[in-house]
C-alpha cells in the first residue's frame, strides 16, 4: 500500500506537489471512481485516470473589462493570475461560467457599487437531484462560518438576507435541469438554498448531492452597467445521464 499522490507522482513522472493538488482539484479516478484523499493509501498497483482541465475562454474584452469563461477545476484566483487582472467577483473552484475581471480602476469602483445595489444580474444552470416542476422564489437568510480557507454556509435567522429564483427547464428520471437567478451573492448561496428545498446540486457532496465527476453548476450570464455576458451550456449539462 502507498499514499494516493505518491503512487500518481510515478505513473504521470511528476511532483508529488503536483500529484496532490490534482487529486485535490477532483480531476483524478481510478476504477472509475473519483480519489478525493491524496493522502488514502491504495494498492501499488493502482493506475490512474486524469480528466484535462479545459483552456481558459475569453468571451469578452474592451479597455474596462475582460470576462472569461473558467472552466471547472480551476479557481477564481488563479485565472486572475494567469490573465494577470484584479477578479471582480469569484466563483467556486468546481463551478464554471462567466467570471469578470477588471482593466480599469474608475471601472472597477462602479462595477463594485453595482454589486453592492444589487444591480447586478447572474444567472446559473444547475443540474438538481429533485423534481422540479415548478418556479420558486426561495427566500431564507444565510450564515457562512469560515475557518482558515474554508467556509461552510447555512440556513439561519442570523444570517445575511438572501434571495434565489428557481425555474425549471428539464425534467430527466428523478434529476431536473434548472435556471436560478440570484438577486443576492452569498457564500454557496445557490447550493445552500437549493438544499433547503431538497433539491442539492448533483456532485455537491458537501450540501447532500451525491458524488459525481463535478459540482454540476454553471454561471451562465452575467448583466452589468449595460453589459451583457453569456457562455455556451456546457456539453455535460446537454446531456446529462440519470
Amino acid at each position: 500500500m502507498e499514499k494516493a499522490y505518491k503512487l500518481l507522482a510515478l505513473q504521470e513522472g511528476i511532483s508529488n506537489r503536483a500529484a496532490k493538488d490534482l487529486i485535490d482539484r477532483g480531476v483524478v479516478y481510478s476504477a472509475g471512481k473519483k480519489v478525493s484523499v491524496a493522502r488514502g493509501e491504495l494498492l501499488e498497483n493502482t493506475k490512474f485516470k486524469v480528466e484535462k482541465i479545459a483552456p481558459i475562454k475569453v468571451i469578452f474584452e474592451d479597455e474596462f473589462i475582460m470576462a472569461v469563461d473558467k472552466p471547472a477545476f480551476m479557481t477564481s484566483e488563479e485565472v486572475a493570475e494567469i490573465k494577470k487582472l484584479p477578479l471582480l467577483h469569484r466563483l467556486d473552484r468546481e463551478t464554471s461560467g462567466v467570471l469578470l475581471l477588471t482593466k480599469d480602476d474608475e471601472f472597477r469602483i462602479k462595477a463594485v457599487n453595482a454589486f453592492k445595489k444589487r444591480e447586478v444580474q447572474k444567472e446559473y444552470l444547475a443540474i438538481v437531484e429533485a423534481k422540479i416542476v415548478e418556479a420558486v422564489e426561495i427566500n431564507a437568510p444565510i450564515l457562512t462560518i469560515k475557518k482558515g480557507n474554508t467556509a461552510y454556509s447555512k440556513i439561519s435567522d442570523e444570517g445575511r438576507d438572501a434571495i434565489s429564483h428557481v425555474e425549471p427547464l428539464m425534467i430527466e428520471g428523478k434529476r431536473s435541469k434548472i435556471k436560478v437567478r440570484i438577486e443576492t451573492g452569498r457564500t454557496h448561496q445557490i447550493r445552500v438554498h437549493l438544499k433547503s428545498i431538497g433539491a442539492s446540486i448533483l456532485g455537491d457532496t458537501e450540501y447532500g448531492g451525491r458524488p459525481y465527476k463535478r459540482l454540476m453548476l454553471h454561471a451562465s450570464k452575467i448583466m452589468l452597467l449595460g453589459y451583457i455576458f453569456q457562455t455556451k451550456e456546457p456539453e455535460d449539462f446537454i446531456k446529462f445521464s440519470v
